[in-house]
């Protein structure tokens, strides 16, 4: 079995036509611990979204579904979660926020995450 990976989805929505929904299932159903975090508080499956920034330890992953624009006021959370990695998924692609990775030691991608999950690349 892969090893677990805590995950921090951000821009996170129940509506069953965004591609965070399927991203908080598909994270699941291969056992990775997830976190959403969105607008308004909803529930996918098992997973709550909430709508507020709580102190995480142990996250491998924040995964993006936030245009740029929106993910600034999330910069210093982002950061004080110590993330391994931040992944920029289709939409949510920020040179700003990459650099800023990047200089704190957070290895920044642009991918998406249900094609890594597809493929092993997780």
């Amino acid at each position: 079995m892969n090893e677990q990976k805590k995950t921090v989805i951000l821009g996170a929505s129940d509506n069953p036509e965004r591609t965070s929904y399927f991203a908080i299932q598909r994270l699941t159903a291969k056992q990775h611990p997830v976190v959403a975090i969105g607008r308004k508080e909803a529930k996918v499956g098992d997973i709550n979204i909430i709508n507020e920034q709580p102190a995480i330890k142990n996250v491998d992953t924040v995964t993006l579904y936030l245009s740029a624009a929106n993910q600034k006021p999330y910069y210093d959370y982002i950061l004080s979660l110590h993330p391994k990695r931040i992944i920029f998924n289709p939409g949510a692609e920020n040179e700003e926020l990459f650099d800023i990775a990047k200089a704190n030691g957070i290895m920044p991608l642009e991918a998406c995450t249900l094609t890594m999950l597809s493929t092993g690349q997780y």
